[in-house]
């Protein structure tokens, strides 16, 4: 088996590892950074952005940039809360209830899995580079309490990355994991993972080696931005009172509000009072209008009571699933950038009686995981061995519209379970299976994975029939299930398709999208190196022109000279004109010229070594003074009044003209 990479895929930030030598390594990006923001946008020429450059127009382009993509992906449109939906670029529903994203620059619309294929892509190229081979398998990392939807959206958004998504790891799971690489002492550990938009909490076992989960809870609708949106609130409200204006109306103020807000919120995990200052915020009728406020740690505080609540709820649910006292935890390991607001620890410390662990790196503990969880794929960790459960029960409609689990939560996976079900018609012919997941008692109340149905079932009166269902749950903890009828012997079989996700057909029509284009993909990225490169040697060429005439003076190297200028002068013309091919051939003749031009000044250069600190300029001024003297010297009317042989008698002076009295000559 090839290399596999660890990916973190986050909400804010997004996390590649890779494991070299037996020991798990943050791949930094093309960038040289070891987190990469989850944003992906278009410029207005409709170029993709990924990334920090994605992230650099935020503020000016912020309706053709996209972030928070992961509270979308694998969500129907009624399954997203307020804050979801309170963004500043453009979301609607679609036909069937999707999500999909409106870009102006493309005049299309995507959907989520596909704007976070072009993340993971540009992760999985960054870590080629570093590697020196492609990649093509990955472990992603999910919250722990995503549903199977959300899973099978998220391997979706891999397969348009073209990557082959070798395991679906729930992420306190995976930060477990890296927390426990070199421990074998046998301990209880709670992982708190407070991300950018969701929040999970695991109990498992670490003993010699062996990752056993116990519980999980959590919240895919809360994070880190619920907390800076109390902010931007603040600020928004406060600024209306004063002015009469909600900036949260206009998109580049809301986005300039959230930037503002994110940062006073880390900067108040480490000061009691942070300043939050953002001139020309929006214009009055007497001008321009600023916002300056200062906010301290307790007004933030104050703001967020109930999102503590709702932190607190899922730690207590997956206590009790575990069957623990918060006596009994051993370590707790927190993780995501949010974790680190001293509320929130503040929390935990009155939850469990420990105090957090600090020895983790909050935002790459999950990618190190996931690189390990690679590792013990390969075969290269061999010492490891993980036991995950199940997230949310599984189940299906049965008569009433009640609920019948057939998986509870928190079963180890994989797991395969059963039950019979019969007609509620006399003479049913087919009968419809409805999966459900979700911990509610009525269907409606629960999340519905997908419909099937079973058909060819012979008459019989009602009750009669014999349908046996399985659920299977495999280790990236996606769902499959099949019905048969023990009379016939006829069965059905399907991988669950949440209604939220891209449909076979539209994931292979994207993949055939891709390939089709990726040579003309491969062609304009080919063009656009190409100007750039030739925009880098004019610049190039202006500085060795200026450094040749300062060392050299400006006659110095004129043949060199003349060769830079005439090549510059032919490439701004191809630049210009848009004639790629020329730019090419110009550039070529150009990084010849340059070559020549840099030779010979590193000869001059050798050969004014003892002259000291002052040893080129003044040869530059010398060659200059020489070069004039043999121009004046040149001149015609000179030369006719030049006697030679006289000249050569007299060890080659210049003869005395009849008529000057003076002697001057």
């Amino acid at each position: 088996m090839g290399r596999i990479v660890g990916i973190d895929l986050g909400t804010t930030n997004s996390v590649l590892a890779v494991l070299e030598a037996g020991r798990p390594v943050v791949v930094a990006n093309a960038e040289g950074q070891r987190t990469t923001p989850s944003v992906v946008g278009f410029s207005r020429d409709q170029e993709l952005l990924v990334g920090q450059a994605a992230r650099r127009q935020l503020v000016l382009n912020p309706r053709n940039t996209f972030a928070n993509l992961k509270r979308l992906i694998g969500r129907l449109w009624q399954d997203l809360d307020e804050a979801s939906q309170a963004v500043p670029y453009t979301i609607r529903a679609n036909d069937l209830d999707q999500v999909r994203v409106l870009c102006p620059a493309t005049e299309r619309e995507y959907a989520p899995e596909e704007l976070v294929a072009s993340l993971l892509r540009k992760l999985v190229d960054d870590a080629a580079v570093y590697l020196g081979e492609p990649v093509e398998a990955a472990v992603i990392t999910v919250p722990a309490y995503f549903d199977d939807a959300q899973r099978q959206a998220t391997r979706d958004a891999g397969r348009l990355a073209g990557l082959r998504v070798e395991r679906i790891l729930n992420e306190p799971t995976a930060a477990a994991l890296a927390y426990g690489l070199d421990r074998q002492r046998s301990q209880l550990v709670l992982v708190f993972d407070l991300g950018g938009g969701t929040f999970d909490v695991s109990i498992l076992r670490i003993a010699s080696g062996v990752f056993d989960v116990k519980a999980t809870s959590g919240d895919t609708q809360l994070g880190g931005n619920d907390f800076d949106q109390r902010i931007v609130d603040w600020l928004a409200e406060g600024f209306q009172q004063t002015h009469g204006l909600d900036l949260r109306r206009d998109r580049q103020a809301l986005q300039r509000l959230l930037d503002a807000a994110e940062k006073a919120k880390q900067e108040l995990s480490g000061t009691q009072q942070t300043l939050i200052s953002l001139p020309f915020i929006a214009t009055g009728a007497a001008g321009p209008l600023h916002l300056e406020t200062s906010l301290d740690r307790s007004t933030f505080e104050g703001l967020c009571p109930d999102l503590l609540d709702r932190l607190l709820r899922p730690v207590q649910a997956a206590l009790r699933d575990a069957g623990l006292a918060p006596e009994d935890i051993d370590e707790v390991v927190m993780v995501g950038g949010s974790s680190r607001m001293p509320m929130v620890q503040q929390l935990v410390r009155t939850l469990v009686p420990r105090d957090p662990c600090q020895s983790v790196n909050p935002d790459e503990v999950v990618a190190i995981g996931a690189a390990v969880q690679a590792g013990i794929l390969t075969g290269e960790l061999r010492d490891l061995m993980l036991n995950d459960v199940t997230p949310l029960s599984v189940g299906l409609e049965t008569i009433g519209g009640v609920m019948k689990v057939i998986i509870p939560r928190n079963t180890p996976i994989p797991v395969r379970r059963s039950d019979t079900f019969s007609t509620s018609e006399p003479n049913q012919s087919s009968v419809e299976i409805h999966v459900l997941q979700g911990e509610r008692q009525m269907a409606a109340d629960n999340k519905s994975l997908g419909r099937f149905r079973l058909a060819g079932i012979p008459p019989a009166p009602r009750g009669v029939p014999q349908v046996q269902v399985s659920f299977d749950v495999d280790a990236n903890g996606i769902l499959q299930v099949s019905a048969m009828d023990r009379t016939t012997g006829r069965r059905q079989s399907v991988t669950v398709q949440g209604s939220s996700n891209l449909s076979q057909d539209e994931i292979d029509k994207l993949l055939a999208e891709a390939a089709s284009k990726a040579e003309d993909d491969r062609r304009r990225r080919l063009l656009v190196d190409r100007r750039n490169r030739a925009q880098t040697l004019l610049a190039q060429g202006e500085r060795r022109l200026r450094d040749a005439s300062l060392e050299l003076g400006p006659y110095g190297a004129e043949r060199q000279q003349r060769a830079v200028e005439t090549a510059m002068a032919d490439l701004r013309d191809s630049i210009e004109e848009g004639d790629d091919r020329s730019i090419e051939r110009y550039a070529g003749q150009l990084e010849e010229a340059l070559y020549g031009l840099n030779r010979r000044l590193s000869a001059e250069r050798r050969g004014n070594d003892g002259n000291g600190p002052l040893g080129a300029p003044l040869q530059g001024l010398r060659n200059t003074l020489g070069t004039l003297r043999d121009e004046l010297f040149a001149e015609d009317d000179w030369e006719d009044d030049w006697d030679r042989p006289a000249a050569q008698e007299r060890g080659r002076r210049r003869e005395r003209p009849a008529d000057d009295p003076w002697g001057r000559f």
